[in-house]
């Protein structure tokens, strides 16, 4: 009898010593699911400032562009006005914009240098002149754009990033190169991101909202606030597709939300990494 009471008392202690396992056990894989996959979620979301490094990177990939540009300016009745212009950028820091029509904007030109430098040319008054600091937030040539807008940048050098959030939004996304599919609809996450000058940086805005696709890091939208914190401007980049080696917006929308105004920006033709000269980006050139 004490022999089979010893058994049993031996067994339970066996039963007790794997439950105890087993509950540990549990506790263990328990923390895992909870602790290991939200690490793993986070080091997956890269930081706000790698997310505009990488901005920088997509928009200005190309060694040098030649774009060929029709604008579309739109009043608040809806009337509308055409002009062609010619937009070349080499790198990241020089951009070059002249008008080609109509005559009476031909030969109006913007250029964009390092170090926040840009010039004006008017042929009316054929002179070049430089365009100071405290008036960039002039518009150009009666387009949507201020000055500051059409210089050639890097975000990561002006802004100092913030991560609000994340977001997924169904878009059209447009076939690569050579497919022959139609645009279909995707779903897509977006990095939501803050901007704000760098100490020292002289703007126009107090911050920028930027939308940027989590696939590519191209910015399909910024929204741009006055002084006062009030959004007044809008850009929207549509028609985004990869050519060749590059992304590459067909279509942009500036919108004027205090003028009701919009200026619409379609790249008609374009051509990349053709070695243009630095003698293009001079202001001996603006006024050619």
């Amino acid at each position: 009898m004490r022999q089979i009471m010893q058994q049993v008392q031996n067994l339970i202690m066996k039963i007790s010593k794997e439950d105890i396992m087993i509950k540990v056990i549990s506790y263990c894989l328990l923390s895992l699911m909870v602790f290991i996959p939200q690490g793993w979620a986070e080091d997956m979301v890269p930081t706000a400032s790698k997310i505009i490094e990488e901005v920088d990177n997509v928009i200005n990939a190309p060694k040098d562009q030649d774009l060929m540009i029709k604008l579309i300016l739109i009043d608040k009745n809806g009337k509308e006005n055409v002009r062609e212009m010619n937009m070349l950028q080499k790198g990241s820091d020089k951009r070059m914009v002249k008008f080609l029509s109509p005559a009476s904007y031909k030969g109006i030109a913007f250029l964009s240098l390092p170090d926040d430098v840009s010039y004006l040319y008017l042929p009316a008054f054929k002179k070049v002149r430089r365009i100071a600091s405290h008036v960039k937030n002039t518009k150009f040539a009666g387009t949507d754009f201020t000055y500051e807008d059409m210089e050639s940048k890097r975000f990561s050098e002006k802004y100092m990033p913030e991560l609000l959030r994340m977001e997924k939004k169904e878009i059209e996304v447009e076939m690569q190169d050579g497919d022959n599919e139609s645009n279909k609809k995707r779903e897509i996450e977006f990095y939501i991101i803050k901007l704000i000058p760098q100490e020292g940086v002289r703007s126009d805005y107090s911050k920028l909202i930027m939308w940027v696709r989590a696939d590519n890091f191209y910015p399909t939208r910024i929204e741009h606030y006055d002084k006062g914190e009030k959004l007044f401007k809008i850009v929207n980049r549509d028609k985004i597709e990869k050519c060749g080696e590059y992304w590459i917006s067909r279509e942009s929308e500036m919108e004027d939300l205090k003028a009701k105004h919009k200026t619409v920006m379609i790249i008609e033709d374009m051509k990349f990494d053709s070695n243009l000269p630095d003698s293009k980006f001079t202001e001996r050139y603006l006024s050619r």
